[in-house]
């Protein structure tokens, strides 16, 4: 891998971790057209979707826990929301990670879409406002967060993702809760999802290592710079971006597959 190439994948890793960090997603839905496309585009080898969603799990396994650092003193993560989707999401994330071997190419690309797809639908769907305060007492429906947790697990892990592109619009609209809790906790959630999917991944032998130790060292130092000016961006500006990139990822990927 020349001098080049890694220059490549640093810059594709720290734009992405940057977008992770300030939204509070695992970066992966950015990350993975990314990997996937532009390296070959500008002459390069290219990864194949295997190759892709491994390095996306193991990347997003650091640069989330990157992320959770920079927001752990600011009284945003809820340990209950964590725990009951946590412990859900990993569990379906090492599923997905490790079943992904038996899924082809194509496969995993229609379930990165359809990821994609509903949240990008969720995003667009009428949200309550609600408080932003840390203080303020939040309450959810354990059974709901934790299934749904499950679900966006086994499918994330199969793309290598973390899900936070969906767990953000459930959190937000099926949960009610508030928007900056929601892109703190959902750090912390999407890590669990990392571990789990990055286990599955590692154990069959669907990771480069080189390349995600470029893409780690990217994330490392890309993440906590988003995660600082996201907490210095306003609720609606936050909500926003996250729905038109969102949007914008899912139409370029049907695009691709039609």
């Amino acid at each position: 891998m020349d001098i080049s190439f890694m220059l490549l994948l640093f810059l594709i890793g720290f734009s992405g971790s940057f977008i992770s960090g300030m939204m509070g997603i695992g970066g992966s839905i950015v990350k993975f057209p990314m990997l996937l496309y532009i390296p070959p585009l500008l002459g390069f080898m290219g990864f194949t979707t295997h190759e892709v969603a491994g390095i996306s799990a193991v990347e997003v396994f650091f640069t989330t826990l990157a992320g959770i650092f920079s927001y752990r003193k600011g009284g945003y993560l809820n340990r209950s929301l964590i725990v009951y989707m946590g412990t859900s999401i990993l569990v379906g994330s090492f599923i997905g990670g490790y079943g992904s071997q038996m899924l082809s190419a194509g496969q995993i690309n229609v379930v990165y879409a359809i990821l994609a797809t509903v949240g990008a639908m969720m995003m667009l769907l009428p949200k309550k406002v609600g408080e932003e305060s840390s203080k303020a007492p939040v309450v959810f429906h354990p059974w709901v967060a934790t299934s749904s947790a499950a679900i966006v697990g086994i499918a994330s892990g199969i793309v290598g993702a973390a899900g936070a592109f969906l767990l953000v619009p459930i959190m937000l609209v099926i949960l009610k809760i508030p928007t900056r809790m929601t892109i703190a906790s959902s750090l912390a959630i999407t890590f669990l999802s990392a571990v789990g999917s990055a286990g599955g991944k590692i154990l069959t032998g669907q990771v480069l290592f080189l390349p995600a130790l470029v893409m780690i060292i990217a994330g490392i130092f890309a993440a906590p710079l988003g995660a600082m000016v996201g907490k210095k961006t306003q609720v609606k500006t936050l909500q926003w971006m996250l729905a038109t990139l969102i949007i914008a990822t899912s139409i370029k990927i049907w695009t691709e597959i039609f």
